[in-house]
């Protein structure tokens, strides 16, 4: 096959990923399958690209599911074909668009594939087949992320513990003081212990209070700590950044404008400071070069020599879900 095949990126809550092989923050949707992370923040860097030549479209009708659904081993809740690839069944999302090759978009919700709408469907059955390997093994990756995930789900209440910083804090409730406005206090005690995080909120609060509480809190905490390291490695790069915007994006981590605008996610203030260094840096390097070329590479590593080792801690971590 030549010239068809090209593997795009849709990032979640999670994960999601394409035959690159990159990956990123985003929300499950859907009972099936959780985060294929919080993305990377950098977009694939390099698109793999298989060719094809395309036979005169099919006549026959993308078949509706139905009852075929139940045999098979991985159901995208919107499948409207199936494919036996090696020893599984898989159930998949089909569209067509104004697009030039095929796309496969491994997700939380499982395989979705996007053919232009000249695409014989022979053609696309021979793609599935060509990266069968890669799509089981993204597909069974992003089940065992789910699960992962899931184990982690935080449930707001008293009690409740969630990293800050890569260190566990506790939040408690205590609705005699109001700290000062600020609704929250972070208290260190026992070295060996994790912090308290104080919230003014009565006992009976709602689980939905208490995450907003969280949540406003961690935000704060974001903005302060990512205006640091900005200036910090701005100097350092020799680059202005002008307007930093906290994200809740669930495509990436992080992301640089020509302007020196910068979006960084909140939730990254879940990892340690090296992780969240990484992130700045490397959103601080494309004002420098605006693509993911070997010298974009090589501004980030002048300033974070061990970007490869941050990086995939940043793609393999697992943080706390929130809904």
């Amino acid at each position: 096959m030549r010239g068809l095949l090209q593997y795009t990126l849709d990032l979640f809550d999670g994960l999601s990923t394409d035959a690159s092989g990159s990956n990123a923050p985003s929300k499950p949707k859907g009972p099936r399958r959780g985060p294929v992370a919080p993305v990377v923040p950098e977009a694939p860097e390099a698109a793999a690209a298989l060719a094809a030549d395309a036979g005169p479209r099919t006549s026959a009708p993308e078949i509706s599911l139905a009852d075929s659904l139940t045999p098979a081993r991985f159901v995208h809740p919107r499948a409207t074909r199936e494919a036996t690839l090696g020893n599984a069944r898989v159930a998949y999302e089909f569209t067509r668009g104004q697009r030039r090759t095929i796309g496969f978009v491994v997700g939380a919700q499982g395989l979705s594939v996007r053919a232009p709408r000249w695409v014989a469907l022979r053609d696309v059955d021979a793609a599935l087949q060509e990266k069968s390997a890669w799509i089981l093994r993204k597909l069974t990756e992003a089940d065992q992320r789910y699960a992962r995930l899931e184990a982690a789900r935080i449930e707001w209440r008293d009690g409740v513990s969630f990293p800050f910083l890569g260190e566990p804090v506790v939040v408690r409730l205590d609705p005699r003081h109001g700290f000062k406005g600020v609704g929250a206090v972070l208290e260190a005690g026992d070295p060996a212990m994790p912090k308290t995080l104080r919230m003014a909120l009565a006992q009976n609060a709602t689980p939905e209070q208490i995450r907003d509480a969280a949540q406003a809190w961690l935000s704060r905490q974001a903005r302060r700590i990512f205006i640091e390291r900005l200036d910090h490695f701005a100097q350092r790069l020799g680059v202005r950044w002008t307007k930093l915007s906290l994200s809740n994006a669930s495509t990436r981590w992080g992301s640089a404008s020509v302007d020196g605008a910068i979006r960084l996610h909140w939730r990254l203030i879940h990892f340690r400071l090296p992780v969240i260094d990484y992130v700045v840096a490397h959103e601080l390097s494309h004002l420098r070069v605006m693509d993911h070329s070997p010298r974009f590479w090589e501004t980030v590593e002048s300033v974070v020599p061990d970007y490869g080792v941050l990086r995939k801690q940043l793609k393999d971590e697992t943080i706390p879900r929130w809904s």
